[in-house]
């Protein structure tokens, strides 16, 4: 048999990026997260500052505005993590034009191409969207309900979404509706007299990312803007791409309440001496260090599934359903290890418990 060699490491560019992303998270995004949750709104400021690292603009051609440089999902499920670990409204919304621009970089005509990307790769953020989630208990992204019908040169779309992010501010967002018992992708804009944007939603995480419910009554789109033209997109690929992101902001979470909870039980001192020390708490501990790594090392496998240009279908859904389950036990040990005051908002764990919850519920809001 063959040999060969595995790593479990970063290489350099890979590392210097997470250590970008990590030294803005410290400096600005930890110290901000508990206030932004507060008021339940982003500083433009913030977002923008994510955006100048050029993480989303990076692999699209300089042709479209972008930089050309090799498209990775291992790189982006490292750049999400570690957003994630300074706040998880801030990751999607930072990242959020990916979910749009990627899927039109790689499925898109040249048309589509050369008329949607350029416009949101200049210096400046931008948002635009994608509309996946049905308000409908056990949603499945894969049987929509949302339905795209072909009239003559153009396609009609009817039906409702939930948990559209900044959809009120978003110039386009991209559509998953069933056509023909197949889910497809269509670019619609925000002015389409079919579109309907709701109030914001009122959700038991994320408070400082908007989100909207939107409504497509007989909303006629074009030919043109069905993702890949008449051929149509490859919607099972960006649902595993969203997948994958999801688990790395999963990941970001439970990494992030690991080691508050790790820290916060080393310096509390009850009866003489820190709560780590006890055995109950000590088991906790490390049960969440080693379910993050489970989680990482999952999303990681996915994602190199896809770098390597394979078809990641079941690696993703193993990695989505796993991230899901641990970081709800995760940040749910978060808030346990700090008892009373892990239940209080003076302490991020009781965010993190309810941000992490949305791992397991939504779709389409990043993608690697």
């Amino acid at each position: 048999m063959e040999e060969r060699d595995f790593s479990f490491g970063m290489c350099e560019e890979q590392r210097t990026m997470k250590e970008t992303i990590a030294r803005l998270v410290k400096g600005v995004v930890t110290d901000n997260a508990h206030d932004m949750d507060e008021k339940k709104a982003i500083p433009s400021e913030f977002i923008q500052k994510v955006w100048e690292l050029g993480a989303t603009i990076s692999p699209i051609p300089e042709e479209y505005g972008g930089y050309g440089m090799e498209y990775s999902p291992i790189m982006n499920t490292i750049i999400l993590e570690e957003l994630a670990a300074g706040d998880m409204a801030l990751a999607i919304a930072a990242t959020l034009p990916s979910s749009f621009l990627y899927p039109i970089l790689e499925m898109g005509t040249d048309e589509q191409k050369k008329k949607y990307i350029p416009p949101y790769c200049d210096g400046t953020y931008r948002p635009c969207t994608v509309a996946i989630n049905e308000p409908r208990f056990k949603f499945d992204a894969v049987s929509l309900e949302t339905k795209a019908v072909k009239k003559g040169g153009s396609y009609v779309i009817t039906g409702e979404k939930c948990f559209v992010p900044m959809a009120k501010d978003s110039g386009h967002m991209l559509v998953a509706a069933d056509l023909d018992g197949k889910g497809q992708l269509f670019i619609v804009s925000k002015d389409n007299p079919g579109v309907t944007i709701g109030e914001r939603e009122k959700n038991l995480g994320l408070y400082a990312l908007e989100t909207y419910p939107v409504t497509f009554e007989n909303c006629e789109v074009p030919e043109a803007d069905r993702l890949g033209g008449s051929g149509g997109c490859d919607y099972a690929k960006f649902l595993q791409k969203s997948r994958i992101a999801l688990s790395a902001i999963g990941t970001g979470v439970s990494r992030a309440s690991f080691e508050y909870a790790r820290d916060y039980s080393k310096e509390r001192v009850q009866f003489g001496e820190p709560i780590a020390s006890r055995q109950s708490i000590a088991f906790m501990i490390a049960e969440m260090a080693y379910e993050v790594d489970g989680m990482r090392l999952l999303t990681w496998k996915a994602a190199s599934a896809l770098e390597a240009g394979k078809d990641a279908k079941r690696e993703s859904y193993l990695a989505k359903i796993f991230a899901g389950d641990a970081t709800m036990k995760i940040t749910d040990y978060g808030v346990q290890i700090l008892g009373g005051h892990g239940f209080i908002r003076d302490h991020p764990v009781e965010r993190y418990y309810r941000n992490g919850r949305g791992i397991a519920i939504l779709e389409g809001m990043a993608t690697v």
